[in-house]
This record gives C-alpha cells, sequence and structure tokens, in this order.
C-alpha cells in the first residue's frame, strides 16, 4: 500500500460569509492521480489552491504533506525515500510532516511548494514572444539547472509533450492545445512530485484534450509523480483518475472509483455534459475570390487565377490539379506567399490567430510565409554538404551541435527514415544517397522549419514507382507524426489518388469542382491530364 502522500483533515473555506468548503476529509497516496468532479461553483479550485499552498489560508482544518527532507539541501521528496541519500546533495532523506497552513512550517512550507506544479485551463503562463524551447529553457534556469545540460534536457522535454516538431515556433503562435503541453513541459521541467491539474483541457476540442491527457497521464507514469485533476466533464474523470471525489456545495458527496463516483454526479443531473463538444477538422487555411492577373505584350490581361475559393483543414492532403495552364503553380505561389494576389484573401491560421497572407507586413504576410514550406520539383540540396549541415543550415539559427543532431535526427524520422537510418545518413553526401532518399531529406529540409502547411510542387516528377511510394510515405508520416498539413500540386492522377483526401480541379485558372479524390477524378478528362 503506498504511504499517503497528502492527508487533509476538516479543511473549511469561507469567503464574505458564505462556506465555499466544509469539512472536507481525504488522503492522496504517492503517485495516485486523483479526480475531482462537481459542477461550477462546488469548490474545486478553491481546494486545489489550498492544496498548493497559495493565495489565503484556510478557515479551518489542515493540509499535511509527508515528505522526506534533506538535512544539508533544500530538496524535497516522497516520504518512501526516508533514509536514503539526497539526489542532489548527497545527504540524508529524513522522514518530515508538514503542516503547510502551520504559521510555523513557514520555511518547510516553500521547500514543499517548489516540488509542485500547476497547470490553468486559460493561463498559459508563457514568454510569447520566445521560442518553444526558449521557454523551457526559462524553466530550467528558474530551477538552476546546470547550464551544460539544460539545452538537451529541453530537448527530452519537448519530445515527452510530442512538439519536437514546433520547437523552433514563437509561442504566441501556438493553438491552445500546443501551448497547453509548452505549459505541461514547462511544470515537468521542476520535476514535481505533484502536479495540479485545473481544468486542463477545458477549452481544448476532443482530439486534442485526449491527446494531452494521454501525456499528463504518461508524465505521472515516468516521472512517479502524483497527479490531482479538476474537471466539470465526466470523461475526462474516466479517462485519467485511479480514484475520484465528487464536491457538492463544498462538501464531499461521495468518493471511490472513477466510475462509481460519475454515477453519483450524473444521477441528479440528465442534461450533464460528457465532454466538449465535437469538432471535425479544424480549417486551417481559407481562400476567398483569389485573383491573380498578368499584362502579356501578345494576349492581354490574363487571369492566371480566376476568383478561387477553398478551405483547407488542419492534418488534411489537399490535391490541386488541373492541366499545364490552368493556375496550378501560380496559385501555389500565392498559398506560398512568393506572389501577391491582385484581389481576394488567403488567411491562415497562426496559433489562435488568422492571419491575411495576401496583406504585405511583418505581422501578416511575413508572420506567416514562416510557418508555410514550399518543395519544389526541382529541390536543392547543396552537394558538397553533409545531410547535417543541409538540414541545419535551411533553419538559419545557430545550434549547438548536440541539439542539431537531435533536431535533424526528430526530422529525419519525420519525413520516414527509421532512427538507425538517419543516423547513418547524418554524415553523408547528397551523391551518396538514392533519389527517394535525397527526396525525403528535401522534405526534412522543409519540415524541420517547422511549418503548418506544406506545399508540395509536383512532389513525383518523373520518378520511378518505387521512389514514388517513399515519397507517398514520408508524407503519410509527416502528417501523421508532425500534424502537418499538405498542398499537393500535380498532374500524377495515381499519385494524387493514393495520398490525397480531397482535389480542386482547375481549368483556365478557376477552381471548377471540389471534392473528395475518387469523385473529381471520375470527372477529370484526358485534356486535363495533359502537361
Amino acid at each position: 500500500m503506498p504511504k499517503p502522500f497528502i492527508s487533509v483533515h476538516d479543511l473549511c473555506m469561507d469567503f464574505h460569509d458564505t462556506r465555499v468548503l466544509n469539512k472536507v476529509s481525504f488522503e492522496i497516496p504517492e503517485g495516485e492521480i486523483i479526480g475531482v468532479i462537481g459542477r461550477s461553483g462546488a469548490g474545486k479550485s478553491v481546494l486545489m489552491h489550498l492544496l498548493r499552498g497559495v493565495e489565503e489560508p484556510p478557515t479551518g482544518g489542515s493540509i499535511v504533506y509527508h515528505m522526506a527532507a534533506c538535512d544539508r539541501c533544500t530538496h524535497m521528496d516522497v516520504q518512501s525515500r526516508a533514509g536514503k541519500k539526497c539526489p542532489e546533495c548527497g545527504g540524508e532523506l529524513v522522514a518530515v510532516d508538514v503542516d503547510l497552513w502551520d504559521e510555523k512550517s513557514d520555511g518547510m512550507k516553500s521547500r514543499v511548494m517548489n516540488r509542485t506544479a500547476i497547470m490553468f485551463q486559460r493561463t498559459f503562463a508563457l514568454y510569447g514572444d520566445d521560442r518553444v524551447i526558449e521557454n523551457i529553457l526559462h524553466a530550467l534556469d528558474d530551477i538552476r539547472y546546470p547550464q551544460e545540460h539544460a539545452v538537451n534536457r529541453a530537448a527530452d522535454l519537448i519530445d515527452q509533450v510530442h512538439l519536437s516538431h514546433r520547437m523552433m515556433h514563437i509561442a504566441r503562435d501556438l493553438s491552445g492545445g500546443e501551448k497547453q503541453r509548452v505549459v505541461l513541459a514547462r511544470q515537468l521541467a521542476k520535476n514535481p512530485a505533484m502536479l495540479f491539474a485545473d481544468e486542463p483541457t477545458g477549452t481544448l476540442d476532443p482530439g486534442t484534450a485526449r491527446l494531452v491527457h494521454g501525456m499528463l497521464i504518461d508524465a505521472a507514469r515516468k516521472n512517479s509523480m502524483g497527479m490531482v485533476v479538476t474537471s466539470h466533464f465526466s470523461q475526462v474523470i474516466e479517462d485519467m483518475t485511479n480514484r475520484a471525489i465528487l464536491l457538492a456545495d463544498g462538501e464531499i458527496a461521495a468518493i471511490g472509483s472513477p466510475k462509481k463516483v460519475i454515477r453519483s454526479f450524473v444521477k441528479d443531473f440528465h442534461n450533464i455534459e460528457d465532454g466538449p463538444p465535437s469538432e471535425i477538422g479544424e480549417t486551417i487555411l481559407t481562400a476567398r475570390d483569389v485573383t491573380k492577373r498578368y499584362i502579356s505584350v501578345d494576349r492581354g490581361v490574363v487571369k492566371a487565377v480566376n476568383m478561387v475559393t477553398f478551405d483547407v483543414a488542419k492534418k488534411e492532403i489537399f490535391g490541386i490539379i488541373g492541366k499545364s495552364g490552368a493556375g496550378k503553380t501560380t496559385l501555389s505561389r500565392i498559398i506560398s506567399g512568393i506572389i501577391e494576389p491582385t484581389s481576394g484573401e488567403m488567411n491562415i491560421l497562426i496559433g489562435d490567430d488568422w492571419v491575411d497572407m495576401t496583406k504585405p507586413g511583418i505581422e501578416l504576410r511575413g508572420r506567416a510565409k514562416e510557418y508555410i514550406g514550399l518543395l519544389h520539383q526541382e529541390y536543392d540540396l547543396f552537394p558538397h554538404r553533409t545531410v547535417i549541415d543541409n538540414l541545419t543550415d535551411s533553419i538559419g539559427l545557430e545550434f549547438p551541435k548536440e541539439l542539431a543532431i537531435r533536431k535533424a535526427v526528430v526530422t529525419l524520422k519525420m519525413a520516414g527514415f527509421s532512427e538507425e537510418k538517419a543516423r547513418d545518413i547524418l554524415d553523408r553526401h547528397p551523391a551518396e544517397l538514392s533519389d527517394g532518399e535525397r527526396h525525403r531529406v528535401a522534405l526534412a529540409q522543409v519540415l524541420i522549419r517547422e511549418p503548418r502547411l506544406v506545399v508540395l510542387d509536383e512532389p513525383t516528377g518523373t520518378m520511378d514507382p518505387i521512389t514514388k511510394q517513399d515519397v507517398k510515405n514520408s508524407i503519410l508520416h509527416a502528417r501523421d507524426e508532425m500534424d502537418e498539413t499538405f498542398i499537393v500540386v500535380s498532374h500524377d492522377m495515381d499519385f494524387v489518388r493514393d495520398i490525397c483526401d480531397r482535389l480542386a480541379l482547375m481549368r483556365g485558372g478557376k477552381i471548377i469542382e471540389i471534392g473528395p479524390t475518387k469523385t473529381i477524378l471520375a470527372q477529370v478528362t484526358d485534356d486535363d491530364k495533359r502537361d
């Protein structure tokens, strides 16, 4: 039986003569994930803050942490480690009981709080203008983590929350779910013995919420960490916790297995929500009436792209097909921000902001272009540079060697290489690779810049069937591993049939049909296939 980590006894809290918590008592064993469920106003967040030891003291009762304190330094550990050596200084860990709200425990209270961390529902508490890895490095610096090991530790934490593909993104440009995962990494940097997660996924879509839940559970297991999770969604408690507490009007109405407690919770509330509303395929790119006109000496005004409207969803592989001169390449260059349309809008979702690519400026097209990758059919790898140099040069940032290797290997794996193969080719030159391997390195060169959207311009060219299969697999792998979205511009009908979710068929600068791949391919004429 695990030792108790926290004992709560007759906890009471009043605000302005209103009792918010009334004689709440329970214990949390070491390493337990316990859920606190209840309607809004039941007292969940107040309980969480008192357990954490912040803000106002309780009106009555006690919260006691059972821990082991080093007799030489300020390190604290769980009490089951009492009698062992301190991992920080080699001193002895001695069992202590710290009453969090007893004034006499003041010095010990701050030591206990250093071993706890908290995640809120909406307060992301990030350095918005700094990159993801810099945010994690700040957290490590706060706990005086050895500088010589900090970069590797930061990269480990980013891996743990599955954000290696966003390592160099500016924090404010992340989505809500991604920001929440950076917050989690920052909290895990503290190596907490207890994490408090207050409605951690209440504002996220169901798919992202499940991902964050899985990471929280995994982090608790890997770090031997206890966790208190509050939610008013029963599914969150059922998915994440070992045991649950039902709070009603500030009192414990039920305590026990999550399923049993949830049954008590829902029996009086037949219309209770079981989770956030469903969302299918969040839109990441939306084009409205995009037009590009050129003036030609012999043809006059040419509408290369003419009043084009379409949407692309996150993680979609969206194909644009049509014969040469249909407007595919011009449209792809507008999407990539290389050329400016004559009129219309091209909006891309960056973090929680919609950015119009058609408008110049550092906060508009300049900001959006950072997150759009373009891979031309005639891609360029520097022939006299090694694979790792080709990859890291494309970022344009100085990397410590160990981070450069790590980032290169992670990205090559996302482009479809095995880890062993990725490490094997780092010091090779492009001429030493097969056509399929070179194409995957070129894709990795785009992916290492961590784009949200990748435009592939005629990705298969004149490739043989085996190499095409390699390219197809690398695109599908990057979609799954990086939440990547692709726009494929191609005249290769077999390739788009195998890989695209939807197609847009262009003729004469216009999109004449958009729909599921099979439906659109059935309408393609021999003329549309001509180069």
